[in-house]
């Protein structure tokens, strides 16, 4: 049986005089590619944040398993063409925060291995300014595996790219849950993507929620393309 990442029981979360979900218990397993879905303003965003310990659950109980290495991948943000650092540099910021000319040798070695992985090392000099939005968000996604994560959190991160770019970014996640491990979460309406590559699926409905298998998609969403 696959180690248990997180254990969500019977999660309540809201804000002052409103609840955004109660009830919520599921569990997220090593190299599980898990899709999260739901109408927009659902609450899967604020599921993320009380995860990562961003908002303080209500009621239930969030069991994650001791010094579990977390990536967090936004959604896609477009750069000024004047941005001036080179996608290596910004690759480097999640190091230190902010670049520094003395990176070391393991330092400088673990930016090309990220860069091969989301295949950028050919672009490794380009400024991020000035690379397609594929290639930066692939940018903002090698930033994440930086720090060797376990758990990769991608929080509508093709959102705004157009579906030939969206396909190229979730090629390079999927490759990394397989042949890495790495678990992923993958906050999404695109149900197309969510069809093709996620293994099983949490969705998020107003007053309840289903998951499982990615095959046992709701009949209602396999027709669709969002939601």
């Amino acid at each position: 049986m696959k180690e248990t990442l997180i254990k969500v029981q019977n999660l309540e979360v809201g804000y002052p005089n409103q609840k955004v979900f109660q009830n919520l218990s599921f569990e997220i397993h090593a190299g599980q590619f898990l899709a999260v879905i739901g109408e927009n303003g659902i609450g899967k965003t604020t599921l993320i944040k009380t995860l990562l310990g961003q908002i303080k659950p209500l009621n239930g109980k969030i069991e994650i398993e001791n010094h579990l290495k977390i990536g967090y991948v936004p959604q896609f943000r477009n750069i000024d063409i004047e941005y001036p650092l080179t996608i290596a540099d910004f690759i480097s910021l999640n190091f230190t925060g902010i670049k520094l000319p003395w990176l070391s040798k393991r330092e400088k070695q673990k930016i090309n291995e990220v860069l091969k992985q989301v295949n950028l090392f050919h672009l490794r000099n380009r400024p991020l300014g000035m690379v397609s939005g594929g290639e930066k968000q692939r940018a903002y996604l090698a930033q994440a595996l930086i720090k060797n994560p376990e758990l990769l959190i991608l929080d509508e991160s093709t959102a705004s790219l157009d579906p030939k770019t969206k396909r190229e970014v979730l090629e390079v996640v999927s490759k990394l849950n397989r042949e890495l491990n790495i678990t992923i979460i993958f906050i999404s309406h695109d149900l197309n993507l969510v069809k093709e590559y996620p293994d099983s699926f949490l969705w998020l409905k107003r007053d309840e929620y289903l998951s499982g298998d990615i095959n046992n998609l709701p009949d209602q969403l396999k027709g669709e393309s969002h939601v």
